[in-house]
Parts: C-alpha cells; structure tokens; sequence
C-alpha cells in the first residue's frame, strides 16, 4: 500500500492538525508518516500531503488526549513536540493512535516494548530532564525599567513550558524568558498570564540596560566568589559536572569578569506592559 507522508509545520498546532487529519481521512494508520517541514530526500513510492495548522482541529485533538491520557500525558506530548528531535512528529502520531487504540490511555508511555512508544518515551524524559536543570538554572536580571529579564539558550524549544513554573513563582512580576537561539519572547506582565513573541515582532523589542543596582550585585558576587576561592583547590572538570557550559552563559561570565558593561541597544525605547 502507497505510504501517506503528511507534512507538518514545527509546532502543537501543526502536528495536531496533521493527526486530525489522518483520522478524518481515515488513512491507513499503519501506513501513514508524520513528518516535520520539508526534506530533500523523497521516498519512493509514498504521496507527501502538506497540511496546515488549524487551531481549531488542534484544539480538539488536545482535548481527546487530556481525556484519554490526562493532564500528565497531555504534558509529555508537549514535551515531545518541544524538542529538536526530527522524528518527534511521528512518535506523537503513533504514542496517539496507540492510546486511541488499545485503551492504555495514562499508561501508554510505559509500554516501552513498542518502538516507537520508546522512542517518545526518550524525547519526553530529555525534555523534561532540560526543564528541570533551567528550573534551578535560569537567573533573572533586573533591567532599568525594572522589569525582570532571563536570557536562555535551551537544546530544545522550552521557553514556553518553563514559563508556567516562574509566573506561579513571581505573579506579581513582570517578566520576560528570552530564548536567544530562536527569538522567542515569553512575557509575563504581573497578575496576568503569560504571552509568546516571535519572528518579527521580536525585532521591534528593545530591551533596556541592566538597572544599577543589578550591575552592582554581579560585580559585588563576582568579587565575593573570586575572594573566598582557593586556587590550589580549583577543579574545571568538577565544576563542568555541576554545573555544564551551556547553562554558565559564557559570553555573559566574561563580561562581568572583564568588569565590562553590556552593549548599548540601538534605541533606548523600554518595553511598555
């Protein structure tokens, strides 16, 4: 039987839609292959459907799998379709249609047997596992309009998935996660929930300086680890251990060192709630 490759754009919304329309066109699930944007490798034999995101049909698929696999499934899917991982499309296909077909529903994930119920079971456990380190990782900075700012450069697109955890921490804050690799914004203005900005409205932030208190902290912590560090002690290694380069913002750790400030932005328009 001729394969159905149906391709999706990178995000809920885009994989969604392409499940629900695996199911509408009742195709032959054993038959059908989710795939992430376009490749240069074509197979043989196979028809490539390209679908678009429709919120609607996404949000009915979320809905069917927070029923059948509960708030806790309904995470790991998300989980899953945050990572970098090309084959995620169809692990959350097939994860899906499993839960659909056999009834495991909260169980589905620990059916390991399955391949493909494997491979989702490693995406979600990386995600989840580079959540937790940015939980006790990400510092905020206080910029001069006083608004809270965290620069991140995660593996995978989790920006919106930490979001929750700090705006139950901080509801009375303002403040932003910025995910540099990918120009994503998460804001958070004080009392009121959280909001995404990416692609070209990013170009139109501008972030202010650092306030003077921050500057004065972060050389005043600088000086305090210099102070009580015992150079016949020091070991690179153990602390790479503990703590891992893309977590430590080298660029910024130089800066400080340096006693540098940060790059003026081009405009000095602050960032208005």
């Amino acid at each position: 039987m001729e394969e159905k490759i149906l391709i999706c754009e990178d995000s809920l919304e885009g994989v969604f839609t392409a499940v629900y329309q695996a199911y509408a066109w009742r195709l032959d699930k054993e038959h059908v292959f989710l795939q992430i944007g376009e490749e240069e490798n074509l197979r043989l034999f196979a028809e490539y459907i390209t679908v678009a995101p429709e919120p609607e049909k996404a949000e009915k698929v979320a809905s069917t799998v927070i029923r059948m696999m509960g708030e806790e499934g309904y995470w790991d899917l998300c989980c899953m379709l945050a990572s970098n991982d090309r084959e995620k499309g169809q692990a959350v296909y097939r994860t899906i249609v499993t839960a659909l077909k056999n009834g495991q529903g909260r169980n589905v994930l620990s059916n390991v047997k399955e391949p493909y119920i494997q491979k989702a079971f490693e995406i979600a456990r990386n995600v989840n596992y580079e959540i937790h380190h940015m939980y006790g990782f990400l510092r905020f900075a206080e910029l001069e309009n006083g608004i809270l700012y965290a620069k991140i450069g995660p593996k995978n697109n989790i920006a919106t998935l930490l979001a929750p955890h700090f705006a139950d921490r901080f509801p009375l804050e303002n403040f932003m996660i910025h995910d540099a690799g990918r120009q994503i914004y998460v804001l958070h203005p004080a009392k009121k929930g959280c909001f995404v900005v990416t692609g070209k409205e990013c170009e139109e932030l501008c972030l202010p300086e650092y306030s003077k208190e921050e500057l004065y902290f972060q050389s005043l912590f600088v000086e305090f680890c210099h102070t009580i560090a015992i150079k016949e002690r020091e070991n690179l290694k153990l602390q790479r251990n503990m703590l891992p380069l893309r977590f430590q913002g080298k660029k910024v750790i130089k800066m400080f060192l340096n006693n540098d400030k940060r790059e003026k932005s081009r405009c000095t328009i602050c960032i208005k709630w």
